[in-house]
């Protein structure tokens, strides 16, 4: 009995990785942005050096898995000397903290009726401080690989990125544009 359990549950495995693929983002022609109003003003930037793997089936969504970082050394702002502050120990601290990164505990498709929508739920973890987070996104399929597409807000000061202060917003917003290619 326990023979036949072991086969089934290899037999299932074998056919989900027949059906899942290994993605791997794509720095060039993806993006990382971010909005943040100083002095009341939207001031936004973006980061690249994007890395990791994603796993994804959208006729096995709940088996999809998402492991993505990004460079902190590489914001840009279009400001070089605020580009400086933000990778200090203020901020990103990004010679102690190198990396921004993302990863998937569950992945569900969402109450939408459309295909291609989906709700992500998982670790941020920015500055050495992980936090949990969700949000929808969506999914195009491109020639060999998906388009993922996503919005969402965080706290800054719950990650450490700064004190809190009322020139600068605590609340940033996020955007993400990730193309992925098989790997």
């Amino acid at each position: 009995m326990i023979m036949i359990r072991n086969i089934l549950a290899f037999l299932i495995l074998l056919s989900f990785n027949a059906h899942s693929q290994n993605y791997t983002p794509l720095d060039a022609g993806s993006k990382v942005h971010f909005i943040i109003k100083n002095f009341g003003i939207n001031t936004g930037g973006d980061f690249s050096g994007l890395k990791g793997q994603i796993l994804f089936s959208p006729e096995n969504v709940t088996e999809s898995k998402f492991d993505v970082s990004v460079s902190t050394s590489t914001i840009d702002t279009d400001n070089e000397m605020r580009d400086k502050n933000l990778t200090s120990d203020e901020y990103f601290d990004a010679a102690k903290y190198p990396v921004i990164k993302i990863v998937s505990s569950k992945v569900s498709k969402t109450n939408k009726t459309a295909d291609g929508f989906y709700f992500f739920t998982g670790d941020l973890t920015i500055k050495g401080v992980t936090k949990s987070i969700s949000f929808p996104f969506q999914v195009k399929k491109v020639s060999d690989g998906y388009l993922f597409t996503a919005n969402f807000d965080i706290d800054r000061t719950d990650f450490g990125v700064g004190e809190k202060n009322i020139v600068l917003s605590n609340k940033v917003s996020v955007s993400l544009s990730v193309t992925a290619k098989k790997s």
